[in-house]
């Protein structure tokens, strides 16, 4: 079955380099009849880098085809997760994919059948546009993260740093040496998860907060997003900081 769905593949996008990089079966449109979902993309030579990702629908009912193009469409280890995150008792379409950006960030959609239609219902560019911050170093060995969408401030606490790294930004008495400021990267982590265990998933979003440079770690913010019945809407967010060794 699944080397017939690939023969079709193959012949109707005409591109002997297109080939399916992962498949999932669901019920996507909600008729009670599985359906075959795909990302094809075109293979590079001698890379696992991956263009023209397209995603492809082989409605079970109709025996019909439907590619859904992504604005983002190139990356590395496209992935598929399928999953009612809209309460529609459909099987809703999640897909993300590593730019391979030094930010470790992330291109992810979600699709899902509404009214009818196939719709776009998330994507990483406008959660990257609404979800901004500023981060500040301060006297004593903190941290400053400013979350605008939410009006929400967290305070990392820095002393778990090596005396090297505090040396460096703080004299003696723990004030700062100079102005420094941080920023937080896109969006680098989308998981699905079912927190009430109803059957209907979460977004947990991860972005990487930076210090002095990108290496430089500070820890991740974390915002649970929950589909409202127009839009995925922070249900709560927060900070995570690694630990020390004790």
């Amino acid at each position: 079955m699944q080397l017939n769905l690939q023969t079709v593949l193959s012949r109707q996008m005409n591109s002997n380099r297109t080939v399916i990089v992962t498949s999932k079966q669901g019920d996507i449109d909600g008729d009670g009849i599985k359906d075959n979902v795909f990302l094809t993309a075109n293979k590079t030579p001698d890379s696992p880098f991956w263009r023209n990702i397209t995603l492809v629908i082989h409605n079970g009912r109709t025996n019909q085809y439907e590619q859904v193009p992504m604005k983002n469409d190139a990356g590395y280890n496209p992935t598929l997760f399928l999953g009612d995150f809209t309460g529609n008792e459909g099987d809703d379409i999640l897909v993300v994919i590593d730019t391979g950006g030094s930010g470790g960030s992330i291109y992810a959609y979600v699709f899902s059948y509404l009214n009818g239609q196939l719709m776009t219902i998330f994507n990483s560019d406008s959660f990257n546009e609404s979800f901004q911050y500023d981060v500040h170093y301060e006297n004593q060995y903190k941290v400053k993260v400013n979350s605008h969408y939410l009006k929400e401030r967290y305070i990392l606490d820095l002393t778990y740093k090596d005396q090297e790294y505090l040396s460096e930004i703080y004299n003696k008495d723990g004030i700062l040496k100079a102005p420094i400021e941080g920023w937080v990267n896109p969006l680098s982590g989308l998981n699905p998860v079912d927190f009430n265990r109803d059957g209907i998933y979460e977004l947990e979003a991860y972005e990487r907060i930076a210090g002095r440079y990108n290496a430089d770690s500070l820890g991740y913010v974390q915002t649970i997003l929950k589909w409202n019945g127009k839009a995925f809407a922070p249900d709560r967010q927060n900070v995570a900081i690694f630990g020390k060794e004790i």
